[in-house]
């Protein structure tokens, strides 16, 4: 799948907003990739998680034993990666604050993880979720988003395969451009403010 129809349905399913938005991060964007409403749609997850092991080095996608991605925004495509990949499925989740296993999901020994976010801007959570994958015992050998919003500057001490990689620029809140110190910030994600 090429750039521009990854664009494409993140278009189709009006998931590429514009306005002023507060990203997880902390900080601040005029573009807002709402990879929830991409991946709502079954058969458009199944294809961008396709073309995602597509992206995968042979060599990494056949010594994948488990695909786990943090909660919210990963679950989806972490779920059809593992259908991809043709592995169990699982997610870390944080209900009071730190990434952790629950739900009766177990990493065994040996397995070898592919780590599956949605969007990476600074790569926080998905340094915190690499984290709790080595703490539960799993050995994480690469990682995966369907965006790269870092423009090839997050480092996630471990190979990282995006499906697309977009320079859309992020701001802290000192560095506003004047278009979007003029609007009050939307806050469209999952995490509370930071």
């Amino acid at each position: 799948m090429q750039d521009d129809e990854v664009l494409a349905e993140f278009r189709d399913s009006k998931a590429l907003l514009e306005g002023h938005f507060l990203l997880s991060s902390g900080r601040h964007s005029a573009h807002y990739l709402q990879c929830a409403r991409v991946l709502m749609d079954p058969e458009r997850a199944s294809r961008l998680a396709m073309a995602l092991a597509a992206k995968l080095p042979r060599d990494i996608r056949k010594a994948i034993t488990k695909v786990i991605s943090p909660a919210m925004g990963g679950v989806i495509i972490g779920h059809e990666m593992g259908r991809a990949l043709g592995v169990e499925a699982m997610f870390v989740e944080r209900p009071e604050g730190t990434f952790g296993l629950r739900r009766g999901f177990a990493i065994e020994p040996g397995d070898k993880v592919l780590m599956v976010e949605d969007v990476v801007t600074t790569g926080l959570s998905s340094r915190e979720a690499i984290k709790a994958i080595e703490e539960a015992g799993g050995e994480v050998i690469a990682a995966a988003a369907l965006v790269d919003r870092s423009a090839g500057e997050v480092d996630l001490g471990v190979p990282f395969f995006p499906l697309i990689a977009l320079s859309l620029p992020t701001y802290a809140a000192a560095e506003l451009p004047p278009e979007l110190a003029a609007s009050e910030a939307v806050k469209p994600g999952s995490r509370a403010k930071p």
